[in-house]
């Protein structure tokens, strides 16, 4: 072992004449610990949060939309040529529209979307989300049954209406009677709930089947086709691809598109939450110089005999170095351990329940990237190592006649 390591490792233990001085350097190495973890639990629960948003909106909608000017109306054809596009995985199509469910407690505003439960299964994770009845319901067995509708869990609670019940659907697509336009109504049956973990799609969505909602909306064709790649982060490349090969009356919209201002706010508050708990480290780090410099002042008489016994500045230096960043790398590591073990208690047990309607979420997810904990290691490390220099090159340029002269 150097005998700069062995200096450093004996001054950091101090005995107890100098117990004033390990008092501080376990301050030092509980500020650094305290700054790291809070550090690495901050951008877990950032990430977590980015990453819980996006699999849930993900899961119940598509990653590329794709209109046709002139309209799709041939929409099994045309899917059939998006699913041929490299990194198309699956294509459905869908109708979209407003409408207002009623039941004998209460009605509500709802988006109304057909599909076709064959190719939706390809898309989205509806058929995964199913809590009860089923998507292959939607088509009535015969002709003197209902059409069905799919409710949302929370939808449903609220309405009063579960599996086998009836509601009124009520779209401002009307028909014309003596009495002016009259909106449309119609009968249909609850065949299915369903829990997509997303308030915004659990609390305001129903599906049917693709020909009832062409009827509801009094159209022949569908509105869009909705694609699902192989990799959510070449969905804009997919996109762009989808245009050139099958030609510009194809127009695309990828999901990074349509929900950028959602995860720009996210990564402003990870960079924002970040930057002011990194602060915390700095602190810490002034703990270090604080530290050092008393002990500079304390072992002023030992720096002065090593220079004596031919210690070089260089080698004064480096043993305060080497205890700053002893102090350093124990409290980051420590910090780091534990503030990966608390993100992982809070993720598994759930332990920070947040509202569903603000956040989309029921609880706060902690998710610790690889790259972000070598991130805050290395950043933490640095900023130690940093605050050892000026107490270090202090000790260097002690004079020994000066640290001796009254010994």
């Amino acid at each position: 072992m150097p005998y700069e390591l062995q200096i450093a490792l004996r001054y950091l233990l101090a005995k107890r004449k100098q117990a004033f001085i390990s008092v501080i350097s376990l301050v030092s190495i509980l500020g650094v610990t305290v700054g790291v973890m809070a550090l690495v639990i901050a951008l877990a629960l950032m990430t977590g949060l980015q990453e819980g948003v996006r699999d849930r909106i993900l899961g119940a909608s598509a990653h590329v939309y794709v209109w046709k000017q002139g309209g799709i109306l041939d929409y099994q054809a045309e899917a059939a040529r998006l699913t041929r596009v490299p990194g198309v995985v699956g294509a459905a199509p869908a109708v979209m529209g407003k409408a207002i469910v009623t039941s004998p407690r209460g009605e509500r505003f709802i988006t109304v979307k057909g599909v076709d439960a064959a190719l939706e299964r390809d898309v989205t994770e509806l058929a995964r989300a199913m809590t009860s009845g089923s998507l292959d319901a939607l088509a009535p067995a015969g002709d003197e049954d209902l059409p069905g509708l799919l409710l949302g869990q929370a939808l449903a609670t609220e309405l009063g209406a579960f599996v086998g019940d009836s509601v009124t659907l009520i779209t401002p697509t009307g028909t014309l009677s003596p009495m002016g336009m009259m909106p449309r109504q119609r009968r249909l049956r609850v065949v299915g709930l369903f829990s997509m973990g997303l308030f915004e799609f659990d609390q305001a969505y129903g599906f049917v089947a693709l020909d009832t909602a062409m009827r509801l909306a009094g159209t022949a064709e569908v509105n869009h086709l909705e694609v699902r790649v192989d990799d959510i982060y070449r969905a804009p490349d997919v996109a762009r691809r989808i245009t050139a090969e099958l030609g510009p009356e194809y127009l695309t919209q990828d999901w990074t598109e349509m929900n950028q201002s959602l995860y720009s706010a996210l990564w402003l508050e990870k960079v924002a939450i970040s930057i002011a708990i990194g602060l915390i480290v700095m602190v810490a780090a002034l703990n270090i110089i604080a530290s050092l410099i008393l002990l500079v002042m304390e072992k002023s008489r030992d720096i002065a005999i090593l220079k004596t016994m031919g210690a070089s500045a260089r080698s004064v230096m480096v043993v305060f170095m080497l205890q700053g960043l002893i102090i350093g790398l124990i409290g980051t590591a420590t910090g780091a351990a534990t503030g990966v073990l608390i993100a992982g208690l809070l993720d598994r047990y759930q332990l920070v329940k947040i509202p569903s309607d603000v956040y989309q979420l029921s609880h706060l997810p902690f998710t610790v990237l690889p790259w972000d904990l070598a991130i805050v290691i290395a950043g933490a490390v640095v900023i130690c190592f940093l605050a050892t220099l000026y107490p270090s090159r202090q000790a260097a340029r002690l004079d020994p006649a000066q640290g001796l002269r009254y010994e």
